[in-house]
């Protein structure tokens, strides 16, 4: 089984396709979020891990905007725990790191701990990549920020484990693929939805789960791509589209939505939360 992933091996995002699905798959790295998608799409894989949100960091918007823009289904979910180290060339010593290099992302949730360092920060492409780096450069007085298994994987010193500056850092990564999946477990429904811009539509739309006491474990707007100051609203909602309390309320929706578009039902993760 061929499982998409962004960045480079080694990546946070690999280490999650190897929690959710086991170490027996092939991993497909990809170097942009656009390209995963297409890895999909194209049938060059056959699922792929795309992370949505930072439990510090909030949400991937691109991701959302590629939900939109593919006819994919989400099948799953995975929260990884994500502990960044900070990693040097073997011969290398922690008093003359002056530089750490790494994702945006984060550089950002390590900010403090750098600062107190007297570290100074630059941004690269991806987090195993900053290892990738790192080894082929050589320098001494340079660090990257990433896993315990990039480290590992490109044979290379861990200066300090647990550099993050807040420990309730976790990612929530969706599963898509080609076909939907009706799940058999305790179930999640994510769905896009747009509403005429007129007063109280959001109201009304959100009724149709407040009423029947659905829980919205989600619900956030994005701009909606060629028509400026309209928006597209993505929810999760608990439970499958296939159970009743849920079929009406989607078909409560769609009496207000101008669009309805169900991203898929899958089994909610709850392993180590």
């Amino acid at each position: 089984m061929k499982i998409s992933f962004q960045g480079e091996h080694g990546a946070y995002s690999e280490q999650a396709v190897f929690e959710h699905f086991g170490a027996d798959v092939e991993t497909v790295p990809c170097a942009w979020f656009d390209a995963l998608f297409d890895s999909v799409a194209s049938g060059a894989s056959d699922a792929a891990l795309a992370p949505i949100e930072n439990s510090l960091a909030g949400s991937i918007h691109q991701n959302y905007d590629l939900l939109l823009r593919h006819n994919l289904h989400i099948v799953g979910e995975h929260y990884l725990r994500v502990r960044h180290c900070l990693i040097a060339n073997p011969a290398a010593q922690k008093a003359d790191i002056r530089k750490a290099i790494s994702h945006p992302q984060a550089l950002g949730q390590c900010a403090d701990y750098l600062r107190a360092q007297g570290i100074a920060m630059e941004q690269v492409y991806d987090t195993a990549g900053s290892v990738k780096m790192l080894k082929e450069s050589g320098a001494l007085d340079t660090a990257a920020i990433a896993s315990k298994r990039a480290a590992e994987l490109y044979e290379m010193k861990i200066l300090e484990e647990g550099i993050e500056d807040n420990p309730q850092n976790y990612t929530r990564f969706l599963v898509i693929q080609r076909e939907p999946i009706v799940p058999q477990a305790a179930a999640k429904t994510s769905i896009l939805f747009t509403l005429k811009n007129i007063p109280g539509s959001l109201h009304k739309a959100l009724s149709a789960f407040a009423s029947r006491d659905i829980d919205l474990s989600k619900v956030e707007s994005r701009p909606l791509q060629g028509t400026p100051w309209d928006y597209i609203f993505y929810a999760d909602l608990i439970g499958a589209a296939q159970d009743e309390k849920i079929k009406q309320a989607l078909a409560h929706l769609g009496e207000y939505a101008l669009t309805l578009r169900v991203l898929g039902s899958y089994p909610r993760f709850t392993r180590g939360l």
